[in-house]
């Protein structure tokens, strides 16, 4: 690849771009590396992004049986679900639901024949992270495995949760957005008071404790404060009981928006509204082997602990990180660094200046079998 690179440059007044076009089960790591490792390349062409065609109508034939399929999708910023023609419309959205769960970050268009428009798959800025984030500020948001949290001021006691029941209460639902669910995942615990600033704690807390095993909970069952329960909804709703044990600020984590399964906490039959309430990003519906990790915190981190944590995980664990970008905001440093990454094919340089924008650090990792809790914990480990 690099000498028919090399001799393409010789006549780099005869072309604007160009398409490397590999075979239907390659694996594009290989390729990319090569715009990282050799220097001449790097200073004379860009890598643009990564396109994956997707066969709508034979694809679920080798989704699940071929790990080239899945890294195929976990490296794109664009993927192309092609031969919609020939699919049925209920299983285009459900490969489409796939191929999100797989790669949240990447562009998804449909096609027939793979009539696309060059836009879509042009001036991408995968490898481009300034790029990216003009297109799309939230490019770098960090996803979790809830979908909102509320904090509530509440007195020791008996409460409950009601889930998908009106239980007699004039309730008006008519805004929400309804949907099926069996069960739902929640989370209760103390916090320090009801502030953004406690929340915001509660946030980086709550993501490792879900990355833990829900206990399984019955629909008129105990929620035990601290630990994350996935609770059976009855079809004639639900309401387990949660003892809180002192007055205080607590913070309730749900799987899906209250509306999406008519939740509300209550005492004593009247509904108890939360102080300060966040939604949040999704990212529950997930490949169960490959998947995107997204990493947020204010402040610096220290270089060297950064360096140290990250050789040692591309050293250890880079065959399964497919890739790997942020923005970092190194000690001592007044530039903001750009991070980015192929297996363990490392590429850092300095950006602008942070000048009075608030300084902190965002990463995404993109991968196979990533352990979100651990890669939050040492991450954060590195900060100053």
């Amino acid at each position: 690849l690099i000498r028919i690179l090399g001799r393409l440059m010789k006549r780099r007044d005869r072309f604007d771009r160009v398409l490397i076009e590999t075979t239907g089960l390659a694996d594009p790591g290989p390729v990319a590396q090569t715009f990282f490792m050799d220097d001449e390349m790097a200073s004379k062409l860009y890598l643009d992004g990564v396109v994956t065609v997707v066969d709508a109508k034979h694809v679920w034939q080798h989704i699940d049986s071929s790990p080239e399929v899945k890294e195929q999708l976990a490296f794109a910023d664009v993927v192309v679900i092609n031969k919609v023609d020939l699919a049925a419309g209920d299983d285009i959205d459900r490969l489409e639901r796939r191929v999100r769960g797989i790669n949240s970050r990447a562009a998804v268009h449909r096609a027939s024949n793979a009539d696309v428009d060059l836009a879509a798959v042009l001036d991408l800025g995968g490898f481009d992270l300034d790029h990216a984030l003009a297109i799309d500020p939230d490019f770098l948001e960090q996803q979790y495995p809830f979908e909102w949290a509320g904090i509530y001021r509440l007195g020791a006691g008996a409460h409950q949760l009601s889930i998908g029941g009106e239980h007699g209460h004039d309730h008006d639902h008519s805004h929400h957005d309804h949907h099926h669910h069996d069960a739902i995942d929640v989370l209760i615990m103390s916090v320090a008071d009801a502030t953004d600033a406690s929340l915001e704690v509660a946030v980086g807390e709550a993501g490792a404790l879900f990355s833990d095993d829900p206990q399984a909970v019955s629909p008129h069952g105990a929620v035990p404060i601290g630990r994350v329960v996935r609770i059976t909804i009855d079809v004639r709703g639900s309401a387990p009981s949660i003892d809180i044990p002192a007055d205080g600020a607590y913070a309730l984590f749900t799987q899906h928006t209250p509306g999406e399964c008519d939740l509300s906490l209550e005492r004593e039959g009247a509904v108890v509204e939360p102080s300060i309430e966040r939604a949040f990003a999704p990212d529950h519906e997930h490949d169960d082997e490959i998947a995107s990790v997204g990493i947020e915190m204010n402040g610096d981190v220290d270089g060297e602990k950064l360096d140290a944590w990250l050789g040692n995980l591309l050293a250890t664990k880079g065959q399964d990180i497919f890739r790997c970008k942020g923005i970092l905001s190194i000690a001592g440093n007044p530039d903001r660094y750009i991070f980015q990454g192929v297996h363990m094919t490392v590429d850092a340089r300095p950006d602008r200046p942070w000048g009075e924008v608030p300084r902190r650090c965002s990463m995404v990792f993109i991968g196979r079998n990533l352990d979100r809790a651990a890669l939050t914990e040492e991450f954060r480990a590195c900060r100053v």
